[in-house]
């Protein structure tokens, strides 16, 4: 016997799947404009697109519009794994070098997502972070995607002040710009003790890949980060990350929406 499926239907559920769609069929879509397809206030439909958000289908640029997010599939492009299946092969490539662990991270505003990863076998290790949100300027791959953007993009971000970290090495935007300098001189963030107690890191920007601005990390004890282990861990990094680019990456070199071309592409890698 057929049953009539509308009663077995959750009204969030289906609201949270009508904009998925509309994403997928749009690129992108305002509060105002999913509140108008959905027949919802504004608030309910931001309350919506930020769980969506949340859960890593949908992202919120830095004009507050909102798109499709690392676990959708790309727009019109059906037959693309999702972004950390795309990135995976980098991410399995900077394991193998530097035998530690590694992440792979998106920017989203003025925080970073931890969206996969691998951790090291050694008896003292860094944990995953998997699913895990932080604000950018104080994780290294945070610090590499912001030393991508304009400097005015940076402080426009940052404009009702930085959110609490804790380490509370970078505590006003004069630090944070001239740490973003470091990044753009040595061509990764650093990372030791901001984000975690007992933890050291570097990251480097991979750039846009498939619209989402996207970086690699490498992370270990402090402990093990000194006599030169950060300067011998980097070249792997930097590698993965020009691989990814060239491979993987987006092909568009202006600077829309405030994105500078990556340490790697200044130098011509």
């Amino acid at each position: 016997m057929e049953q009539n499926t509308n009663s077995y239907r959750v009204e969030a559920v289906d609201r949270a799947l009508i904009l998925l769609t509309l994403l997928a069929e749009r690129g992108r879509l305002s509060v105002t404009e999913a509140g108008r397809e959905l027949g919802v206030a504004p608030s309910t439909a931001h309350r919506l697109l930020a769980t969506l958000c949340h859960r890593g289908f949908a992202v919120r640029g830095d004009d507050r519009v909102y798109r499709p997010g690392p676990q959708s599939l790309p727009a019109g492009t059906r037959t693309v794994p999702p972004l950390p299946d795309r990135m995976r092969p980098y991410l399995e490539s900077l394991y193998g070098e530097v035998n530690e662990t590694v992440h792979l991270m998106v920017r989203t505003g003025t925080e970073v997502l931890f969206l996969d990863g691998i951790e090291g076998v050694r008896s003292l290790r860094v944990g995953l972070r998997i699913g895990v949100r932080m604000p950018a300027y104080c994780t290294s791959g945070g610090k590499a995607m912001l030393a991508d953007l304009d400097p005015a993009v940076v402080d426009a971000l940052h404009s009702g002040g930085l959110p609490p970290s804790p380490g509370e090495r970078i505590r006003d935007l004069v630090v944070l710009r001239r740490a973003l300098e470091t990044v753009r001189r040595d061509g990764f963030g650093f990372n030791q003790d901001e984000s975690e107690p007992g933890v050291t890191a570097i990251g480097a920007s991979v750039g846009l890949v498939d619209g989402h601005h996207v970086a690699l990390a490498v992370a270990l004890p402090s402990v093990r980060a000194g006599s030169g282990g950060v300067g011998a861990l980097s070249a792997g990094l930097l590698r993965a990350c020009r691989n990814a680019r060239r491979e993987v990456g987006s092909t568009d070199r202006t600077r829309r929406n405030g994105h500078q071309p990556t340490m790697a592409d200044r130098n011509g890698s």
